[in-house]
């Protein structure tokens, strides 16, 4: 039985160009209770891998099980997918944000875009709250990093 005939019926599968071993162990060091679960190595020589080089790399982050391929340069990651982290507090908040953002770009409203090109969406847990008010969206929609606090401030205006 292979790891992946292990795996939850629908998993998330990243498509990198050939730095999915790169991606894996940055965001093994970004995330807690995280660990690398399993690989699979070419067999073959194709367009985007030699044989013997990593083709899948499977790993799990915080408990959600993930597969990197590392497929070539035909598909590229967009804003049209992105992974919400759910932080308890603004040190969480800050952390990702300053390890996620290295080499990579702040866009708005919490999300950012990752130096390997992956949208991830850094937010409260309470962020339905905070934004459920007028003032609340307001305030949101100025910000790139959130802070809780003017958050907070805001959603009570």
């Amino acid at each position: 039985m292979s790891a992946f005939e292990k795996f939850p019926s629908i998993t998330p599968f990243l498509w990198f160009e050939s730095n999915a071993e790169a991606a894996v162990d940055f965001y093994l060091s970004v995330f807690p209770n995280s660990r690398k679960l399993g690989e699979v190595r070419s067999s073959v020589d194709t367009p985007s891998s030699a044989k013997g080089s990593v083709l899948t790399i499977s790993f799990e982050l915080d408990g959600l099980r993930f597969t990197a391929l590392n497929g070539g340069a035909f598909q590229k990651f967009n804003e049209a997918v992105s992974f919400a982290i759910r932080c308890e507090t603004q040190e969480e908040i800050d952390n990702y944000w300053s390890k996620l953002t290295e080499g990579g770009s702040e866009i708005q409203c919490g999300w950012l875009k990752d130096k390997f090109g992956l949208c991830w969406q850094v937010v409260p847990a309470r962020i339905g709250e905070l934004v459920s008010t007028p003032k609340g969206m307001e305030a949101m929609m100025k910000m790139t990093k959130l802070d809780i606090a003017e958050l907070e401030l805001a959603a009570k205006s």
